[in-house]
């Protein structure tokens, strides 16, 4: 059982689907590991170190030769997959609704493809959960980001000239990234409230020592989607919750969007007009900017002024941390493929729970009923 690292090809990507740490344990398991020279030196892990670990360097050619099991973190060009193993499978993030014509392609090269974005949200699964390691980090780069941008101190500071006020930070979605969002700006010293369409939130928000803003007693206030995702929200709670926002907006120094909805375009949470309101030299970070965005004005991979406030689109947040992002979602895909590891076959097994929730191609065909409902 070859199984094969590549260096990530996507523009800006600094991070790689195996470490030395995991490199390690897949070997232990009896896999043949192989990794492209210089895959990880943009997370700051040589090859030396690989080498050590049991890895064999080489090219990207010789790398892909004879694999089993190719890892990524981004989905490869299908194009450059040659000389893999017949049937190999292909464990990455693999982004199936955008890149559904690479989906198609990949069943087209006989790759069997398993997007791990899609693992099931189940107890089990939690440790092989690629969303949340690295919202969870996108979340407290957000905070970093927002206080690089902001003009001013975070924390309240008494001091013999006077005393300076602590920045207000408001975050919009309480997922994995909002919850590290609001634990990361309270450690920072910031006065710290928060909303999200799903009733169940507000005690997480608290627990935090946030303080909740919530739309009370309008239809769609529950707004739990399938998987522990957020929802789409009713009309009126739309109309009750905008009204409510745009008045805690405007007293805002810095606001953090997290909202997304698996397979469509990032709700719009904040309006050019709410934008507006907020002061001279506030700060907006929008999270969801490659889905669309939460924010009117929002441009994907810049950083804008609108009225005098600065709106942060950075792509890949995560991926600027990468030598962490790197070790989680290292694990994660080691977590993955170790708990359906087959020792007699010497490979994983997949069961159907799972491996019918992340196989996308399958014999030639797109085969995730996702992706064919």
């Amino acid at each position: 059982m070859k199984i094969a690292v590549l260096k990530e090809q996507a523009e800006g990507e600094r991070r790689v689907a195996a470490t030395p740490e995991t490199i390690k344990k897949f070997a232990a398991l009896g896999a043949e590991m192989a990794v492209e020279s210089g895959a990880g030196s943009a997370a700051s892990y040589a090859d030396a170190d690989y080498e050590a670990a049991g890895a064999k360097l080489g090219t990207r050619a010789a790398t892909l030769k004879g694999a089993d099991i190719i890892l990524g973190v981004q989905g490869p060009d299908p194009a450059g997959l040659k000389g893999m193993a017949a049937d190999a499978w292909l464990v990455a993030g693999l982004n199936p609704f955008v890149e559904r014509a690479r989906v198609d392609a990949y069943a087209k090269a006989g790759v069997e493809a398993l997007a791990m974005e899609f693992m099931p949200r189940i107890t089990r699964a939690q440790s092989m959960d690629i969303l949340s390691s690295q919202s969870n980090l996108a979340g407290y780069k957000s905070v970093l980001d927002a206080a690089s941008e902001y003009g001013r101190a975070f924390p309240m500071m008494m001091t013999a000239a006077g005393t300076i006020s602590a920045a207000r930070v408001f975050v919009m979605g309480v997922g994995v990234a909002g919850l590290q969002a609001i634990a990361t700006a309270r450690r920072l010293g910031a006065q710290v409230s928060a909303t999200d369409v799903r009733s169940a939130t507000k005690e997480q928000i608290q627990s935090l020592g946030a303080k909740p803003i919530f739309v009370e007693n309008v239809a769609g206030i529950e707004g739990e989607g399938s998987g522990g995702y957020a929802g789409e929200m009713s009309p009126e709670y739309q109309k009750a919750q905008a009204e409510l926002v745009s008045g805690h907006i405007a007293k805002q120094d810095i606001v953090i969007t997290t909202a997304l909805i698996p397979g469509r375009p990032a709700p719009r949470l904040i309006s050019a007009a709410q934008v507006a309101s907020m002061k001279p030299g506030s700060v907006i970070v929008d999270l969801a900017v490659e889905a669309g965005g939460n924010v009117e004005g929002a441009v994907a991979g810049e950083v804008v002024t609108v009225s005098g406030v600065k709106i942060v689109g950075h792509r890949n947040v995560a991926g600027r941390l990468a030598a962490d992002a790197s070790a989680l979602f290292s694990r994660n895909l080691y977590n993955f493929l170790s708990t359906f590891w087959d020792k007699e076959a010497g490979k994983p097994v997949l069961d159907e729970e799972i491996g019918d929730a992340v196989r996308l191609t399958r014999d030639g065909a797109v085969v995730n009923a996702r992706l064919l409902g």
